[in-house]
């Protein structure tokens, strides 16, 4: 291992981010260039591509990548990479491209968020890549039903960053990978858990953590902040639930709360190898995978994103998983526990599905105890009370 840790994937960290005193130049350069509107997820993808958080990435995947990545889980040199990272247009704006151009990239506000240079324009078949990276074609799912309704062409070609998207929230937890591994380095951890989340950590995730942190220097919680699904639980709110349960239930120089503001595919399996590398080049050494991994509905086998991971050779991945099973509280151990750990019935288990726990929030009425800490259910009841339903 390297003396500032883990290598990136690919071996290199990429920065695609303009220097300051580059600006001024290339965003009036940019002004007179075609320009592309990129809608909330690309823009973060975007934004991750510059950091080198999709690293070994230097900009939207052309063909080969592209159908390396679908048909093998790996890019066209070889090196393991699950989901597509790609930059769709409607037909009309590809016509108006040329390959070798620059083009600009703005958000849907018009402002300028940086350039690509265009090295391909190229069709592509949505249910293919729907049943290779989703493992379905059906636009119930979200991941899907993003899918089908964006653009009919691709557009490839390395990038350049100029302004990071908005809006800006979270300051103070906006860390890009050079800056966690430089925080890694700074306590001295050599092995750092990456722990991906969308949703408050209730007491089974608190456990995994726990157990991981046992035998790691330090844990790395990396909540996803960018796009989810309409009634998953606002970013805003989960932040406060994490800063309350770290504050009162972990060691602070042992945890590093910081924010990833990736879209969520919701694609299981392979959402699990991505997440993985993802933190592998923010300088994590480990991954926590639970059961159903980035799922939704019922569309994936609990322990396929477990599964997944044999499909390749460990050294390949470079970053070492951590496999769970689903934790509960057992009354008759009188602690947290697994079905790995735990010889009782379901009928000693507290387990609660998202119904019911919706359902005592929304009247007001604490879970319990041994589901989720009290903090962290009051912040959900008061955020329930200020804004519209949403899952858990």
């Amino acid at each position: 291992m390297e003396s500032r840790g883990i290598p990136p994937h690919g071996g290199e960290l990429i920065n695609r981010v303009v220097a300051e005193n580059q600006r001024p130049a290339l965003s009036g350069a940019a002004a007179r260039l075609p320009r592309v509107t990129l809608n909330s997820r690309q823009a973060s993808d975007l934004e991750l591509i510059a950091v080198g958080a999709f690293s070994p990435l230097q900009g939207f995947m052309g063909e080969a990548d592209y159908l390396g990545v679908l048909n093998r889980m790996r890019l066209a040199g070889g090196l393991p990479w699950s989901l597509p990272i790609t930059l769709a247009v409607d037909a009309e704006v590809a016509g108006r491209l040329k390959i070798g151009q620059q083009i600009a990239l703005q958000d849907k506000q018009g402002r300028l968020l940086g350039s690509m240079e265009l090295t391909e324009k190229f069709a592509y078949d949505k249910e293919a890549e729907a049943r290779l990276a989703y493992g379905t074609t059906e636009a119930a799912h979200p991941g899907v039903a993003a899918l089908y309704s964006q653009g009919e062409v691709l557009l490839a070609g390395p990038i350049s960053l100029l302004e990071r998207p908005g809006p800006r929230g979270f300051a103070g937890f906006r860390l890009d990978p050079a800056q966690t591994r430089k925080i890694f380095a700074e306590r001295g951890w050599r092995r750092i858990v990456g722990f991906q989340t969308r949703n408050p950590v209730h007491r089974a995730h608190e456990y995994l953590q726990k157990c991981a942190l046992e035998t790691m220097d330090g844990l790395l919680l990396h909540p996803l902040v960018g796009e989810t699904k309409e009634d998953d639980i606002p970013a805003a709110v989960r932040m406060r639930c994490y800063q309350v349960l770290l504050e009162h239930y972990f060691p602070k120089d042992r945890v590093l709360l910081a924010v990833l503001p990736a879209a969520m595919r919701y694609a299981g399996p392979r959402e699990a190898i991505f997440h993985a590398l993802v933190r592998k080049n923010y300088g994590c050494t480990h991954f926590i995978v639970g059961r159903d991994h980035a799922g939704v509905g019922n569309y994936y086998d609990t322990f396929a994103a477990h599964r997944i991971f044999e499909e390749f050779a460990p050294e390949e991945l470079g970053i070492t998983p951590l496999f769970f099973d689903h934790a509960f509280f057992c009354r008759q151990c009188e602690g947290m526990a697994t079905a790995k750990t735990c010889p009782h019935g379901a009928g000693e288990r507290v387990s609660l599905s998202g119904t019911a726990v919706r359902e005592m929030l929304q009247k007001g009425e604490m879970p319990p105890a041994e589901f989720t800490r009290a903090e962290v259910a009051q912040i959900l009841i008061e955020a329930l009370r200020e804004t519209a339903e949403f899952s858990l």
